[in-house]
Parts: C-alpha cells; sequence; structure tokens
C-alpha cells in the first residue's frame, strides 16, 4: 500500500493539468535542461522558487540551504554553482532570502539548537561585522528584517568571491549576480541594488589572477 496516496493523488492531478493545458510539455522537459538562471534561497517551506517567478520546472536551477548561505567550505553548494555556470550556462545567479527568516533570527540569539549551531555561525559573523548599526535597531523584527538583507548582501559577495563566477567573467561568459529578498507578509521580492557583473566590481583583494585558467 502507498504510503502518503494524496501526495500520489495530487501529482496525477498535476501531470493531468499540464498535459491537458501543454500536450508536448514532459517530452520537451525531458530532452533539455536549459536554465537561464541560478536560485540560491532558503529552505523554508514558504518560499518556492519556481512559484515566487512564476517560471516552470526546467527554467530555473534551484539550491536552497538554511538562510540561504554561500560558504566556501560547501561542496554542495559550490558544485550546484558551478554545474550552473559552468555547464548550463545560466546568465543569472539570484541569491534571495527572506523577512523573518528563522536561520537569520536563530543566529541572533544566544540559545543553542544542536548541529545547526555550526552552520549559522556564518550569519552570526555578518551580524558581528554589522553589530553597530544592528544594535542600534530597537526592535527585534526590524532589527532582524534588516540582518536578513546584509547576509543576501555577504552571500551575494561570497558568489563572487570563488573563482567558478570570477572564471565565467574572465572567460567572457555573460553572468550577473544578483541579491533579492521576499517577503511573506505580501508575496513581493524586493531588489537589493546588489547587482554584479564583472570582476572590477569586486574589492581588489578579492579579484583573483586567472591569467591561463
Amino acid at each position: 500500500m502507498r504510503i502518503l496516496p494524496q501526495l500520489f493523488a495530487n501529482n496525477a492531478r498535476w501531470v493531468a493539468a499540464r498535459t491537458a493545458q501543454d500536450p508536448d510539455f514532459f517530452d520537451r522537459l525531458a530532452r533539455q535542461q536549459t536554465p537561464a538562471y541560478l536560485w540560491i534561497g532558503c529552505a523554508d517551506s514558504r518560499v518556492p522558487a519556481n512559484e515566487i517567478i512564476g517560471l516552470d520546472p526546467g527554467e530555473v536551477f534551484v539550491h536552497r540551504n538554511i538562510a540561504n548561505v554561500v560558504v566556501h567550505t560547501d561542496l554542495n553548494c559550490l558544485s550546484v554553482l558551478q554545474y550552473a555556470v559552468e555547464v548550463l550556462k545560466v546568465q543569472h545567479v539570484i541569491v534571495c532570502g527572506h523577512y523573518g527568516c528563522g536561520g537569520v533570527l536563530a543566529a541572533m540569539r544566544d540559545q543553542p539548537y544542536g548541529l545547526i549551531d555550526n552552520w549559522l555561525r556564518n550569519i552570526k559573523d555578518v551580524y558581528t561585522r554589522h553589530a553597530a548599526e544592528l544594535d542600534a535597531i530597537g526592535d527585534e523584527t526590524v532589527r532582524g528584517d534588516r540582518l536578513c538583507e546584509l547576509n543576501v548582501a555577504h552571500q551575494v559577495a561570497n558568489v563572487c568571491h570563488t573563482t567558478i563566477v570570477q572564471g565565467a567573467w574572465h572567460r567572457g561568459q555573460p553572468l550577473a549576480v544578483h541579491g533579492w529578498i521576499y517577503s511573506l507578509q505580501d508575496g513581493l521580492l524586493r531588489d537589493l541594488d546588489l547587482t554584479i557583473e564583472a570582476t572590477d566590481q569586486l574589492p581588489a583583494l578579492y579579484r583573483m589572477n586567472l591569467i591561463g585558467k
């Protein structure tokens, strides 16, 4: 007997609706994957990438983790980034956080949560760098939302500091890295005006000398 039969029923209805609307949809989907976008977002179940930006399966490559963090020791994230940039040739990498992020709020507190504390330490580092600004915000919700924005900014920088992205720019491959944030309150995306499209937009210390690469 199937476990979770309602999910299989939902799947069957979704397939039927898709096929009725577009009989060739699954044939096309099976033949190729050519997304123009890589979405690096939070694993929060309320933030589904495809639905938020109105794209079909096959149109956006997705990586999600707690609090949309990009860490240079995370081989999972870096492997997704490399595949997206070097194989799929995406033209846009979107780092998207969201207001009210549980991971960000947890990083603001001193309560131990277990294994995830090691992951949240990356966000604590972001807080420490901006402590003067954040500590001056009296309302915890507003402070948390600001940290969500600052976290996106730091993760955009981390994406751009990789040899993967800088290698693409060195080869003349068109690639833009964007920082966005999503509101659970109204369902709208906000552009944080963090788009980076070339190595010369980075601080000099982070620019890799890739001559001959």
